[in-house]
């Protein structure tokens, strides 16, 4: 059996979360989980959620814990229920260190404000560099729809000139940028079909 959650699905969990709160917690989503809130994929098996503010993340993570939530991997929280919700504390995602808070408005897309959980996704550029940092087959084929969906609001300039920035903090700096290289490369190829 795969597990697999939906957009409805992601909100129906947020809105279980936000009952178990007092306090004001923000999520932004980042990988498949931003790209399904998007309307980008149309489900995700992983569960990526940034919590950009450090005492928001112990607070989330004590609250989960009261209720049956179990680290079970570095990042990740389940109850055991097949889903497990990677929670990436600070400007992180995975391994990979954005350039700036994924708060700052700019950076994030608002989803749904709840009673006390603000959920927003990634913006565009850092959902691009964050998948290429990893660059598997998914990653990179989740960067092209992505692409396909938003083509009229990604600049590939302010792309490329992000990813060089954020590649060049990074220690494996080399790969990433084929990584890039070997997207644009698909990318352009995609377009110039589109164009005949």
């Amino acid at each position: 059996m795969e597990y697999r959650v939906r957009k409805q699905g992601l909100l129906d969990t947020m809105r279980g979360w936000d009952s178990l709160l007092k306090k004001k917690v923000h999520l932004i989503a980042c990988g498949g989980t931003a790209l399904t809130l998007l309307g980008v994929k149309e489900s995700t098996k992983d569960i990526d959620l940034i919590v950009p503010n450090v005492s928001e993340y112990i607070y989330l993570v004590k609250i989960l814990e009261e209720v049956g939530y179990k680290c079970v991997t570095g990042a990740g929280w389940s109850k055991g229920d097949g889903f497990i919700f990677d929670l990436f504390r600070g400007n992180k995602v995975h391994t990979t260190e954005l350039l700036e808070s994924p708060l700052e408005e700019k950076n994030h897309v608002l989803i749904k404000e709840f009673s006390f959980i603000y959920l927003g996704a990634l913006n565009y550029y850092d959902i691009i560099i964050s998948k290429l940092f990893r660059g598997t087959a998914v990653d990179i084929e989740d960067c092209l729809a992505l692409m396909d969906s938003k083509k009229d609001e990604i600049d590939i300039d302010l792309l490329t000139s992000r990813f060089k920035e954020t590649a060049s903090f990074d220690v494996s700096e080399e790969r990433v940028n084929k990584n890039f290289s070997y997207f644009l490369s698909l990318a352009n190829k995609r377009r110039e079909a589109d164009g005949k």
